[in-house]
């Protein structure tokens, strides 16, 4: 007798998740690929080549684990294209369901490999995320048997990472003791002070000041409270289907008013993986005892349950941490052994903490690049996309990521600090390097400039008042020269 039955399957929920985090492979290294030899190649801002001859210094053969990349074979800008346009190959391989661990595992190694290569550039949380969920991935794909269900255990830590990315976003504002998110103020300055504002920041920001106070609790709500329902058993789908909309509904907002690159998407395929069968495709499903998949081999589902546990725990490790460092107390779990063998596979930078804008800048210190050609008379160099000219739009540029323009609002809060890699973009500016010159966009000048100077302003958003006289979207103060 055949006997069909309600089942909780996860089966069209996992190839969602894995086309999604293909879509964000594809994402990455496309955007990569027009930027990454300006940005460390031969004749890039910080040559890999360079890097690696000083790892192999300071490290000898222990540089192979501290800079784990396949750049060791070779670090010319010819291995740079391959491994961003070889994962864009790869990342169609995954989005069609094409040999999914093994095209998830080349994916990890690829993205791991530019991640390590692109030092400052390539620092962000959501690089790390990405290689954390293409870890995961690598674990979750089927081998051999794609109807066949997921391994739960496996299920559960991609479940836990969505979790941790969440909740340490929300814990670290609180434990980092800054000012603005206990006093719900934070939003009031966000819109304009974040990295790479949008015109919809600019809307964004004249909203009334209630309207940004009141969104502070909600957002902790989401972020503190609503992750919880991840861990709610089977019967409690409704429950976290909300919570899900209600993480998704936060990451949409951070979207439509800021450039974050393939974040949004990328947290958003975490939550969509909560999902089950029957609410992802809106229907019961029906499943026959008897038409029941071939599950997959058992020793392959004995490794990924062994391998998922491990990075459950030292995840764990790394939550906890996260928590402790932001908070300022003695982080005892860090030195402790789980915290040493933590430290020895950071240089993977796949089990990580997470804690975006955990302390709110309140001023907008933004650098201008100017050149000259006759050492008195400069000119700016506008920027596709970061702020600039004062009556210049604000643009939407995700889901690509122009890591340059990025990377020059970390530089702007610590000019100093970012002085090594300043003065190597000044540099090829004046040798006239066109990777480099394609970065920062076109030249204000006719020819090669004689002299490269940074200036450094105060940027905020203009009112309505100020925008309907002036037609700026922007007012600017200068402070002083850098150089």
């Amino acid at each position: 007798m055949i006997v069909s039955r309600l089942a909780v399957t996860f089966v069209f929920s996992r190839r969602l998740f894995l086309r999604l985090l293909g879509i964000v492979y594809l994402i990455a290294f496309a955007s990569l690929a027009v930027q990454i030899t300006g940005l460390v190649g031969s004749r890039g801002i910080l040559p890999t080549r360079e890097l690696l001859l000083r790892a192999r210094d300071a490290y000898g053969f222990g540089a192979f684990h501290a800079f784990p990349t396949l750049l060791w074979l070779s670090s010319g800008d010819a291995m740079l294209l391959l491994l961003c346009w070889g994962g864009a190959a790869l990342s169609v391989l995954l989005i069609c369901g094409v040999v999914p661990v093994l095209a998830s595992a080349l994916l990890w190694v690829f993205y791991l490999s530019l991640t390590v290569a692109g030092q400052v550039f390539l620092e962000f949380q959501w690089d790390m995320l990405l290689l954390e969920t293409g870890l995961l991935g690598c674990l979750y794909a089927p081998l051999r048997s794609p109807g066949a269900e997921p391994n739960p255990i496996v299920r559960w830590v991609v479940w836990s990472l969505a979790f941790k990315l969440t909740f340490l976003s929300g814990i670290t504002k609180l434990a980092s003791g800054d000012p603005t998110w206990a006093a719900w103020t934070a939003m009031t300055y966000h819109y304009w002070t974040q990295p790479l504002p949008t015109w919809t920041s600019w809307y964004a920001s004249q909203l009334p000041v209630a309207f940004h106070y009141w969104s502070v609790p909600v957002m902790f709500a989401i972020e503190l409270v609503v992750p919880f329902a991840i861990f709610l058993p089977a019967r409690f789908r409704k429950t976290r289907l909300i919570a899900c909309l209600l993480m998704i509904l936060l990451q949409a907002g951070i979207a439509t008013t800021g450039n974050y690159g393939f974040f949004n998407l990328l947290a958003i395929a975490l939550y969509l993986a909560l999902l089950d069968d029957q609410t992802v495709q809106r229907q019961p499903v029906m499943r026959p005892e008897s038409d029941s998949p071939h599950p997959e081999p058992r020793a392959w589902r004995v490794a990924i349950s062994i391998a998922a546990v491990a990075i459950a725990c030292l995840s764990t490790v790394a939550l906890v941490r996260e928590i402790q460092l932001t908070a300022g107390t003695r982080a005892q779990i860090a030195r402790s052994w789980p915290g040493r063998i933590l430290d020895w596979v950071s240089p993977f930078r796949s089990i990580n903490g997470y804690g975006l804008f955990r302390v709110m800048t309140t001023e907008r210190p933004e650098l201008v690049i100017e050149v000259s050609d006759d050492d008195r008379t400069f000119q700016e160099y506008g920027f596709r996309w970061k702020p600039g000219d004062p009556r210049r739009r604000p643009a939407f540029v995700e889901p690509n990521m122009p890591r340059l323009d990025w990377q020059m609002w970390f530089a702007a809060l610590d000019p100093l600090g970012a002085a090594y890699w300043l003065d190597a973009l000044a540099q090829r500016i004046i040798e006239g390097d066109p990777e480099v010159l394609r970065l920062v966009g076109p030249s204000p000048l006719g020819a090669a400039p004689r002299r490269v100077r940074i200036a450094l302003y105060d940027y905020r958003f203009t009112t309505r008042a100020e925008r309907m006289q002036s037609g700026a979207w922007w007012v600017r103060t200068f402070r002083r020269n850098l150089n």
